[in-house]
């Protein structure tokens, strides 16, 4: 019986110990953290053996495959071992992919790829099709898979997760964008980092539905690296033969398909984007105009994504705490016309400000630094001549908020950084932020 090894008894670690159980193999888990009880409680009535607190080096080699947590990094010690030995190295996403027939959507990109991915899996589901939803968000694909309830998966793919897959080819492949972003796992190269992200292509097949923003800049300085081969379809502002042109605020597909954005349930022009890409994907797997504009009307985007969460004394609160990377607040930014007070801060992963500045010129009236080491912030915008304010501490930032802040003024956190330095997660700032907001109209 050949020995599967699982290192990470995460979400998608567990599940792939269970499928991998499933399916006849010899597993064992490791991790080097501590598993939640409810995951030890799978694996006990799973009856696979597992360890926590340490990893064991001469158990894990000997195994045949190696399943990993998208956590752990490549130039990490456990990795380079496994690869001295040539022992196969894959994720949940490659592994689990082996044993489903059902269709595939995988979306990935910098940016958008949640919203995109939460907005397809509801333009499915609410068509009456039997739909999973998985990878980066959601239950586990490999347990989903065993238990064999979907005939099409929505995966949301991260980079991690893409540079262990080498054969899963998905039957719709998104990629949304490419921009600088997590640059500390890639050597700070940003040319690694956009191999890995064009990897959602690479066993594309001339049925393969590949769809992208033909705008975006990575995608056309790497046009040699498109799936050719496969049935493209564009995104565009401009280009009146894309398959969706967002254009006078409408959305218009070359299936006929037209939409007010004014309609939509997401604002910004990098949610026009993200709304094209799921309506896309729905069509290809045979989802009509019609169903996808009933859908339409009521999807509700996930927490900490350009979320309104207060008003007061006329200023309103966005809360933008999945914003981890200097992009994904060059969208927020332009999504407003108003006023901002912009909170910035945390983790630096290799950021580059530049691309903010002329947006911080024009639309932000002050900068409040929120994280433990702000200098980076402050030596970039600090000679913009917008108004800076440095904390390590959230309720000294909103209060800095208010005091700045005057009816009509967002109040907009969108930190370009992750949030480990004061935060369990990007979740727990945003509900930190939401909960402040709220006392804030509570009178505390």
């Amino acid at each position: 019986m050949s020995k599967i090894v699982v290192l990470g008894g995460g979400e998608s670690g567990v599940g792939a110990a269970l499928l991998a159980k499933h399916e006849g193999f010899d597993v064992f888990l490791s991790d080097q953290g501590q598993l939640k009880p409810e995951y030890q409680q799978s694996l006990l009535d799973a009856q696979i053996p597992f360890e926590q607190g340490a990893h064991s080096m001469d158990k894990i080699l000997e195994a045949q495959e190696i399943i990993i947590s998208p956590g752990i990094p490549e130039k990490s010690p456990i990795v380079k071992e496994i690869k001295q030995k040539n022992i196969s190295l894959v994720s949940e996403i490659e592994f689990a992919s082996r044993y489903t027939q059902a269709k595939i959507i995988a979306i990935t990109g910098s940016n958008g790829k949640t919203t995109t991915t939460l907005l397809t899996y509801h333009l499915l589901k609410e068509a009456g099709l039997k739909v999973g939803l998985a990878g980066n968000i959601g239950h586990s694909f490999a347990k989903q898979v065993m238990e064999k309830q979907h005939e099409y998966y929505v995966l949301e793919i991260s980079s991690f997760q893409l540079d262990r897959c080498f054969h899963f080819a998905p039957d719709v492949a998104v990629l949304l964008n490419i921009t600088p972003d997590h640059l500390d796992r890639y050597e700070y190269q940003f040319e690694n980092y956009i191999q890995s992200k064009f990897r959602i292509f690479q066993n594309a097949k001339t049925n393969t539905t590949c769809i992208f923003w033909s705008g975006d800049p990575v995608l056309q300085s790497h046009a040699s690296s498109l799936p050719h081969q496969a049935q493209i379809k564009t995104i565009s502002f401009d280009d009146s033969n894309a398959n969706m042109l967002i254009q006078n605020d409408q959305l218009k597909g070359s299936s006929q398909f037209q939409l007010n954005l004014a309609d939509a349930p997401l604002k910004g022009p990098h949610n026009a984007i993200n709304m094209s890409a799921a309506i896309l994907a729905a069509e290809a797997v045979g989802i009509s105009a019609e169903s996808i504009h009933l859908a339409l009307k009521t999807f509700e985007n996930a927490p900490h994504r350009l979320e309104p969460c207060g008003t007061w004394k006329g200023v309103q609160f966005i809360n933008d705490s999945k914003a981890t990377n200097v992009d994904a607040v060059f969208y927020a930014l332009n999504s407003f016309k108003q006023p901002i007070i912009l909170i910035i801060g945390g983790v630096d992963k290799g950021n580059e400000y530049e691309v903010l500045d002329d947006l911080v010129k024009e639309k932000v009236k002050g900068i409040i630094c929120l994280g433990i080491d702000n200098q980076k912030l402050e030596s970039h915008f600090g000679p913009i001549g917008t108004s800076i304010f440095s904390t390590d501490n959230l309720q000294a930032a909103v209060q800095k908020s208010i005091e700045w802040g005057q009816s009509g003024d967002i109040v907009l956190l969108s930190p370009a950084c992750a949030s480990f330095d004061l935060f369990k997660n990007y979740e727990d700032r945003g509900n930190q932020f939401k909960a402040m907001v709220k006392m804030l109209n509570d009178g505390k």
